[in-house]
């Protein structure tokens, strides 16, 4: 891992190795069908949208992961706010935080507020072709923000990542060792 400060944002980069006897990572930016759609439509018992103007007692707050603002719903703008769910399966790496406070590792959740995000991505695809080979390497995944040093400062930090292929396979958690930002920062 390495943290790179710069004006137009901070990164901090991971860099996983894989070995995949398929050869089926990665995903095209054209790759947005179902299974890799970012976000599934909740609806009603009838099938119908719900919007926010008409949301049922359980439906969160507006929020940028659980609303989203004029979607497109079967090759059609709907200009209303509707009700998602994110669709994991969009991504195929997938990030969790954790700091250390009294001697303990706590998940720091970036998708609760106040930021409502996370910091799950997509790689391309590692083979062009779709023809089933053996692959082995290593994935350099930057992540870019300008709140790095603000939020974790001088903290203890460890991160988990993990890979998915294109058939949903999952692979083994990969951890960092425990650092903090300075100890990995790019001189």
């Amino acid at each position: 891992m390495e943290f790179v400060s710069s004006a137009g944002g901070d990164s901090l980069v991971v860099i996983v190795g894989f070995k995949d006897a398929e050869g089926d990572l990665g995903l095209n930016p054209t790759d947005i069908d179902p299974p890799f759609n970012s976000q599934n439509f909740r609806r009603t018992p009838q099938g119908a949208l719900i919007f926010f103007s008409n949301r049922p007692p359980e439906a969160p707050n507006f929020n940028p992961i659980d609303w989203a603002i004029n979607p497109t719903v079967n090759n059609v703008i709907v200009r209303d706010t509707v009700w998602v769910e994110p669709n994991e399966n969009h991504f195929n790496i997938f990030v969790r935080f954790f700091i250390k406070r009294n001697g303990q590792f706590n998940e720091f959740r970036w998708q609760d507020p106040p930021f409502f995000t996370t910091f799950n991505g997509r790689f391309p695809r590692i083979l062009n072709s779709n023809a089933e080979r053996a692959v082995e390497g290593s994935i350099r995944y930057a992540m870019i923000s300008s709140g790095w040093e603000s939020i974790f400062r001088n903290d203890t930090i460890r991160i988990d990542v993990q890979i998915q292929d294109r058939a949903l396979n999952r692979s083994n958690t990969a951890s960092s060792p425990e650092l903090t930002l300075n100890q990995i920062r790019r001189r």
